[in-house]
């Protein structure tokens, strides 16, 4: 029979009898793979963690500031939103200057400029000086994720990439949780500025340990095997190249790339309203002390540390299950941003302060199952060449749903003395991040399409 369907089946002499090694199946990494890995996603789980600590140092030495240098609340706040604005909108640009400049020069540059920012920080003596800082600070920090994203996308597999993610994931919600007490001891022990400056001399470590010991996967003298891994359900192949801006901007001709900013801002709107006003709502709708806020707060963030390590599991179980990647990662996204949306909801009707803490905790843990899903989502989407663009893009409109959730939570919380309203906006929020990225987010964008800059309609496939 298999003679008549044209099969040979004949066993010759063993192959490998001449000492040749069999070829690595492409699904396992090699030694030397796992060695970069580790060491990749080590620094950049640090210079995650660092960035969201460095964010906060105006914020926690704010009182000794406004004291120091004679600054007004109102200046304060503006200091702290020039930050915000600048992050944002270099996030665009700087998407394309890491796909095109690679993440080991993007990134130790960034962790250099800001930095520099940071210990500059610490010897101004006025308002102009110090939102100067802020707005290098936020040029500094916006390579970090795009970075990241593209060395993610570079050293692992479809099939491995969402633990890693989950695990780099961890850096933002440790950064939350370390900032108040670190912060708060080196300005207690050393002054404020001298934390300013202590901050900075761990950035310049970094970058210079981050350029030291990364190393492009192009600049390694990977084996045929390492590669098959490295490209192991890459659709377009090993082949890169540098991005144009009108490639740049190509990408916003999908309904993939506004399904992703869409979905990422809304459920980015519901995040911030944990980050920013956990404390307040803890006093001011639960009348706990200032002293047990702190503390308090700290504890849905820890669980935050495990939501990202489960959604980024949860995608690789569901990869390795037979679905794709990005199928995987969109739905341990909208599974996490729903089960977000309901714990928000019973936090907002709690009765008790532990059953809102539990909730809270419980919504927090979603989040980042959602969070680290989002990150691998953006990569099963573009094209090799174009993942760090697309994460600029991703980030740029988190951050839009970002800016606009302290500013509508505070607004909701005043006109109606509590947080009750605010959290259930939050929560519809989620449900719109759950259909964006359930309509919009459908197909990977292909190459073959981005070559078309001709046709400047919005592509609904993608491929």
């Amino acid at each position: 029979m298999a003679d008549e369907l044209g099969l040979d089946l004949a066993i010759d002499a063993d192959p490998y009898a001449n000492g040749a090694r069999p070829p690595l199946p492409a699904s396992i990494a090699s030694k030397r793979v796992k060695r970069h890995q580790r060491t990749a996603l080590l620094f950049l789980i640090v210079s995650n963690g660092l960035n969201y600590v460095d964010r906060a140092t105006v914020s926690i030495a704010s009182p000794l500031i406004r004291r120091d240098l004679g600054l007004s609340l109102t200046q304060i706040g503006l200091v702290m939103s020039i930050f915000l604005i600048t992050y944002s909108l270099m996030l665009l640009p700087i998407g394309a200057l890491v796909d095109r400049l690679k993440p080991r020069l993007m990134l130790a540059v960034g962790l250099v400029v800001w930095s520099g920012a940071q210990a500059v920080g610490g010897i101004c003596n006025s308002f102009g000086q110090m939102a100067v800082t802020r707005v290098l600070l936020g040029i500094g920090e916006s390579p970090q994720f795009p970075s990241s994203l593209r060395v993610l996308r570079d050293w692992y597999n479809g099939r491995d990439r969402g633990f890693a993610t989950g695990l780099f994931a961890t850096g933002s919600t440790l950064g939350v949780a370390i900032a108040a007490p670190l912060l708060t001891w080196l300005m207690l022990t050393f002054s404020w500025r001298w934390m300013f400056v202590i901050m900075a001399a761990f950035g310049v470590l970094l970058a210079i340990g981050w350029y030291v010991c990364y190393q492009d996967p192009r600049s390694v003298d990977l084996t045929a095997e390492e590669r098959a891994y490295l490209d192991d359900g890459d659709r377009e192949g090993a082949e890169e190249r540098n991005v144009t801006f009108a490639e740049w901007a190509g990408l916003l001709r999908f309904r993939s790339t506004w399904g992703i900013m869409l979905g990422v801002g809304t459920y980015t709107y519901l995040l911030t309203i944990y980050n920013s006003w956990l404390p307040v709502y803890l006093e001011m709708d639960r009348h706990m002390s200032i002293g047990n806020t702190g503390f308090t707060a700290a504890i849905p963030f820890i669980f935050g540390v495990f939501g990202s390590v489960l959604g980024g599991a949860s995608v690789d179980l569901l990869t390795k299950r037979g679905f794709t990647p990005l199928e995987s990662s969109r739905l341990v996204c909208v599974a996490g941003v729903l089960a977000a949306t309901m714990f928000t909801v019973a936090a907002a009707e709690a009765t008790t302060t532990v059953g809102a803490v539990a909730a809270m905790s419980g919504a927090v843990c979603s989040l980042y199952v959602n969070v680290a899903a989002s990150w691998t989502l953006a990569a099963a989407v573009a094209p090799k060449s174009y993942v760090g663009s697309l994460a600029g893009m991703k980030t740029f409109g988190g951050y839009v749903g970002g800016a606009l959730a302290p500013i509508a939570t505070g607004y909701l919380a005043h006109a109606t003395g509590s947080f009750e309203v605010a959290l259930l906006v939050g929560a519809s929020t989620g449900i719109l991040s759950a259909l964006s990225l359930l309509v919009a987010v459908r197909r990977p964008i292909s190459a073959e399409a981005l070559d078309k800059r001709s046709d400047l309609s919005i592509v609904g496939t993608g491929a």
